[in-house]
């Protein structure tokens, strides 16, 4: 006989039931059809069931299999010829084969002693499509699928990949994810897997209630966790999705807040997450427990090295009895003494608090034990990880050299100048291990070192120099010796230079830095025609630099240099000069500008100076911490053409005022005086204006001549014509200062690179003589000042009479463009020249966006002057390929 149906489903049967039970929770035996939930108490035992009768299997078949052998099919379970075939060895057979989880339906029959085993395989996965996937790509799903295309198709392995992706939008926020695998079958026994992913939004913190606390508002508890409730304001943070890592360390900020308040007892009761219904947002409850408030009882330090008195030290501390209870300054009180200990030399010196808390008085009694620890020396200094740098670039820095006395903060002094070098990783310590003896330590640099090469390409558009292009070239290590050699060009419509430079940090392994520039500069000035930037003369500067720098200090710096440059200054003949009877060409300086026709001409200048530099600051790139202090003395004239002395100083400080915040304040100013009779030349002098003090225009700040020209009627009456010209003449005294303010925004933000800062700007440049009025060729105007101040002119007949215009009163900002013949009539103010200082606020944005570096400002001057140029816009933008 043929087995029974019965037989054949008993692997279904038994999910079910197993299913059944886990659901209900009810024993296996109350799930008998027809039996009773209890026995009577009188009832007989059952009887156990007679031993089952069956036959020899004389044969085994396997029908059905296609990949696999039938051999390799019996293989899989414990049937063999001669056994004897029961309904028991039949299910155990059963389960055997879809315990491999290669067949997809399995029989197994008995007919008189020939057993046949009938098996579907499960299909091949031909391949896996991910469909709806948008957050996450599929070069991130792909790889956390346990199913791949060649393998076989079994339901456990999908409903595990299910299960896996779901996860994988979990931790993005996203648990309304859905996924539903599907699949399509092809021929030759071959399946197309397709997960249809349903991402919906990310699951937001829709409110976070906090219940227990007293002493503090919900507001202002929430204003400690890194976690936010979700609102419109904070649409690009990523602070309002769901993380319970995030939530967890909420806990842990909650603590950290109360203990620096004083309640030492607080604790986080437990802290709940609930998803909505709709699985959109997160409804987050903390119970906390605030205990009492404490004060600091008696602070105390006992020293158990020889060399620290523990009154002394105790006298000098942060804490003080009385003051509310910090767990704050108690760290930074043990990393304070920590550092005492270790710039003494003991390096493994262990200071650890002991507390004393009196529950009725409501106080925190605190005695910091130093505990005693030999003096340490410095072993043996090792660098690792450097393939291209040379070991002496690294042990150079080092502030501690073998042999020395252990002191912390030259290990860390010695970290900074490492990190400085820009070779390495960003987050480098210098390692401490012990050494041979208690008395040894080995300080361990392990590097990891970064490209140091850089080649850009650049164009973009600026507010300053219109479109512009660059290219540059630079190795800041070159050959691994911590050299930098570098090459560079830039081109606009207003600029053009070149420039090669080479920086030696130690000559001849000795403490002296050497730097050599090789340039050449085009330039093209301007001034403001009407409302268009109009040029004037141009500039082109041939030269080099040569400087050398020693350290006086750690953090003091003397350089020396020495300039030689070449200037060509020229001017459009057509436009600013005239020609006299005899077809010589002689510059106008009603034409020109004031000033400008005495810089026109080839000049060298040989220019000797000298730095004295303090610098402190923790970051030369985007500092946070430190200050900056520069005195610079430039004199010209040992020889060459140009005479004249230069001094300038500069100073900037930086506070970091927590919770992300940075406030800098900075300061700059020089003079210029010629010397040997020389005065100083238009191209020498100080301007100011964008971009050092925003809320004005290109050199919009300090002495220029503004002219308006005139336009007489049939009476001879002289009105403005509405075109206008300023020249910008420069000073030789300038001070600028700014304070400005960092604000830190979400984590979002900052992963997209906005800095957003206030400021405050000011400044002045003045110190010049009022130009001197020159004679000008019949029909020009030139004379007097009126009542207000402004420049009024007569006009100079052919026999030499003249005649005095009384309608020229109005001052306007622009470039002379007189066509050669054409008589100009126009009205000229000598505007700015005072110390007074302009005023500008504002705010801006830096943004490092995917097209490069971009910096917006939007200020308003304060105060002004007349003359000044004011400018409420400014942006610039570029781009790197």
């Amino acid at each position: 006989m043929g087995r029974s149906t019965e037989a054949r489903r008993a692997p279904q049967l038994a999910v079910v039931l197993l299913g059944t039970t886990i659901l209900a929770g009810a024993p296996v035996a109350a799930l008998a059809q027809n039996a009773p939930a209890t026995a009577p108490a009188s009832a007989a035992p059952v009887a156990a069931p007679a031993p089952e009768a069956g036959e020899t299997i004389q044969t085994i078949q396997v029908k059905g299999a296609e990949r696999l052998e039938p051999q390799t099919v019996l293989s899989y379970i414990q049937l063999r010829v001669g056994q004897t075939y029961t309904k028991a060895a039949g299910d155990t057979a059963l389960k055997d084969l879809y315990a491999t989880e290669l067949f997809s339906d399995a029989q197994v029959s008995n007919d008189n002693g020939v057993v046949t085993i009938t098996v579907k395989e499960n299909p091949v996965v031909n391949r896996i499509i991910l469909e709806g996937n948008k957050r996450i790509k599929d070069d991130k799903i792909l790889p956390e699928i346990k199913v791949s295309p060649r393998q076989i198709f079994t339901r456990s392995k999908i409903r595990a990949d299910v299960a896996r992706i779901i996860e994988l939008y979990k931790r993005q926020g996203r648990y309304a994810a859905t996924v539903e695998p599907k699949m399509v079958n092809l021929d030759q026994n071959r399946v197309d897997i397709v997960f249809e992913i349903t991402e919906g939004d990310k699951s937001k913190v829709r409110q976070i209630n906090i219940l227990g606390n007293e002493h503090f508002s919900a507001g202002e508890l929430r204003a400690q966790m890194v976690t936010k409730q979700a609102r419109f304001t904070r649409l690009f943070s990523s602070g309002t999705s769901y993380d319970p890592d995030r939530m967890a360390f909420d806990q842990q900020k909650l603590r950290q807040f109360y203990l620096t308040q004083g309640y030492a007892d607080f604790r986080v009761v437990s802290a709940v997450a609930e998803l909505t219904p709709d699985k959109k947002d997160f409804i987050i409850t903390y119970v906390v427990e605030e205990g009492k408030r404490y004060k600091f009882g008696d602070v105390k330090v006992e020293s158990q090295l020889r060399d620290f008195d523990g009154e002394k030290l105790a006298k000098n501390l942060t804490i003080h009895k009385g003051d509310w209870y910090d767990a704050k300054k108690v760290e930074d009180t043990i990393e304070g003494l920590n550092d005492t200990a270790g710039a003494f030399g003991y390096a493994f010196a262990d200071v650890r608090p002991q507390y004393d808390r009196d529950k009725e008085n409501l106080t925190m009694g605190l005695t910091f034990v130093i505990q005693e620890a030999p003096r340490v020396y410095v072993e043996k200094i090792d660098i690792n990880g450097n393939t291209l740098t040379q070991d002496k670039v690294v042990r150079r820095e080092f502030r501690l050299a073998e042999g020395d006395a252990f002191n912390s903060l030259q290990v860390k002094r010695s970290t900074n100048r490492i990190k400085s070098l820009g070779y390495f990783q960003e987050k480098f310590e210098v390692e401490q291990k012990p050494g041979s003896a208690e008395d040894r330590i080995i300080l361990e640099a392990n590097l990891e070192e970064k490209p140091t090469g850089e080649l850009q390409l650049s164009a973009g558009f600026s507010s300053l120099e219109r479109f512009i292009f660059q290219a540059s070239i630079r190795q800041r290590n070159f050959r691994g010796r911590g050299q930098t050699i570098g090459l560079s060009g830039s081109y606009s419509s207003y600029s053009k230079s070149i420039e090669a430079s080479f920086v030696e940090p130690y000559l001849f392994d000795k403490n002296v830095s050497l730097g050599v520039d090789i340039y050449r500069r085009d330039y093209n000035s301007f001034n403001y025609y009407n409302s268009d930037r109009n040029t004037t003369y141009q500039q082109s500067t041939t030269g080099f630099q040569v400087r050398a720098g020693v350290p006086l200090t750690e953090y003091l710096t003397a350089i020396g240099r020495y300039t030689l440059n070449y200037d060509d200054v020229s001017l459009d003949r057509g436009t600013y000069y005239t020609i006299d009877q005899n077809g010589n060409y002689t510059c106008d300086p009603l034409r020109a500008g004031r000033y400008l026709c005495d810089a026109i001409g080839k000049r060298l200048s040989s220019i000797i100076g000298g730095s004295l530099i303090y610098d402190n600051l923790d970051n030369r790139m985007r500092p946070t911490r430190g200050e900056t202090i520069s005195a610079n003395v430039d004199v010209a004239g040992l020889a060459g053409d140009v005479k004249y002395y230069r001094v300038r100083g500069n100073a900037a400080k930086y506070w970091p005022l927590g919770k992300g915040f940075i406030f800098s304040i900075q300061g700059e100013g020089g003079l210029i005086k010629g010397w040997g009779g020389n005065d100083i030349r238009l191209t020498d002098r100080f301007y100011l204006g964008e971009p050092q003090i925003r809320g004005f225009g290109i050199r919009g700040v300090g002495p220029r001549v503004v002219r308006q020209y005139l336009t007489a009627d049939s009476d001879g009456n002289y009105t403005v014509n509405g075109q206008d010209s300023d020249d910008a003449l420069g000073g030789k005294y300038y001070y600028m200062s700014r304070a400005e303010l960092e604000i830190p925004l979400g984590s979002g933000a900052r992963e997209m690179g906005l800095r957003p800062s206030i400021f405050v700007d000011a400044g002045a440049v003045w110190a010049i003589k009022s130009p001197a009025l020159s004679d000008c060729k019949a029909g020009c105007f030139i004379g007097s000042r009126d009542s207000s101040g402004n420049q009024l002119y007569t006009q100079t007949a052919s026999d030499g009479t003249t005649s005095t215009t009384t309608s020229a009163t109005n001052t306007v900002t622009g470039a002379a463009n007189a066509a050669i013949g054409t008589t100009s009539y126009f009205t000229e103010s000598f505007l700015g020249n005072t110390w007074k200082p302009r005023v500008a606020v504002g705010f801006g944005v830096n943004w490092n966006s995917p097209f490069g570096p971009f910096r917006i400002d939007i200020s308003k001057a304060l105060l002004k002057y007349d003359g000044d140029n004011t400018k409420t816009f400014t942006f610039n933008v570029g781009t790197q390929f």
